[in-house]
């Protein structure tokens, strides 16, 4: 997926500076700069220069861009998994390839490099295994759990707002903690709506707005008046909220560890078993098409092997 992210970006630019005679440092921190250009995301952008600063590291320090050749490569994947003392799973070291064939082919196409020494090594792409998701019966149970924090003596809609607008709406962790109750659209002509925003303008592409459920809204009343909401849809640390799915899963008596991705890929599931237009689901998760590929393959599989 991140390959195909990859083989995408278009017309490479490196500084005006960069030479095969160039070393690795400045060099991996102008295709950092890249790669921040390309509203790549922060974690992806981290996990590739760190497998490049490792590459450098594994090198003689005078050793410099333009002299590195796919034996160099080779030994260095080699020396990675059966000689570094340090355990490298197929999915990182799927992703390091990456990250190699991605630095060199910037390079190469923007002209530094008259040769890309990466090009003939094979790209090993490792599938995540399914995602664990909530059955019908575990949705409703921890729904259930939830209602009773809300209707208990002493009220916490907490628990009912949160996991309700997790699985109706498959918002990801760290859309769900950047929320602000302006976020929430209750008088729109089309219906309430969730508008998952971005600050940074290189992420704008991944806005969107998700319709909310009916019996969500009338929960939220409750949770706005019993809780001073400012800045912060949920103003509690991200622990805290994952203690909340946690207790849920406890009280629901299931054995899945809830979570905020199961809950993400629950809904997803749900939607494609309603039979949602697919590119609906894609634009409702805020995805790209490349990594919808792997996403609609898994929820395929998910649609056919659970009950």
């Amino acid at each position: 997926m991140v390959t195909d992210t990859i083989k995408s970006m278009a017309n490479p630019q490196t500084s005006a500076h960069i030479t095969p005679d160039s070393h690795f440092p400045p060099t991996i921190e102008a295709w950092a700069i890249y790669l921040d250009d390309q509203a790549l995301s922060p974690h992806t952008i981290k996990a590739f220069t760190a497998d490049l600063r490792l590459f450098a590291l594994y090198l003689r320090p005078d050793r410099t861009i333009g002299s590195i050749s796919i034996t160099d490569l080779n030994n260095f994947l080699n020396w990675m998994q059966t000689r570094r003392g340090v355990p490298c799973s197929p999915k990182t070291t799927s992703r390091r390839i990456t990250s190699l064939k991605a630095f060199f082919r910037w390079l190469h196409k923007n002209g530094v490099l008259i040769i890309d020494p990466s090009e003939k090594i094979p790209q090993k792409t490792v599938i995540s295994p399914l995602p664990v998701v909530l059955t019908v019966d575990e949705i409703d149970a921890v729904l259930d759990a939830a209602r009773q924090y809300r209707k208990a003596e002493k009220s916490d809609t907490r628990y009912y707002t949160l996991v309700s607008l997790l699985l109706s709406t498959g918002i990801k962790k760290g859309e769900c903690l950047a929320l602000s109750p302006n976020h929430i659209e209750l008088d729109s002509p089309s219906g309430p709506f969730l508008f998952v925003r971005y600050a940074s303008p290189q992420q704008r592409y991944k806005e969107r707005k998700i319709p909310l459920p009916d019996d969500w809204i009338e929960a939220y009343y409750e949770y706005s008046a019993q809780y001073q909401l400012d800045e912060r849809l949920f103003p509690w640390s991200q622990r805290r909220l994952e203690y909340l799915l946690e207790d849920l899963s406890r009280d629901a008596a299931i054995e899945k560890h809830l979570s905020f991705d199961m809950c993400r890929w629950t809904c997803a599931l749900n939607d494609w078993r309603a039979g949602m237009e697919h590119d609906r689901i894609r634009q409702k998760l805020g995805i790209s098409k490349v990594q919808w590929r792997e996403v609609s393959m898994k929820l395929k599989q998910l649609s056919q092997g659970q009950g």
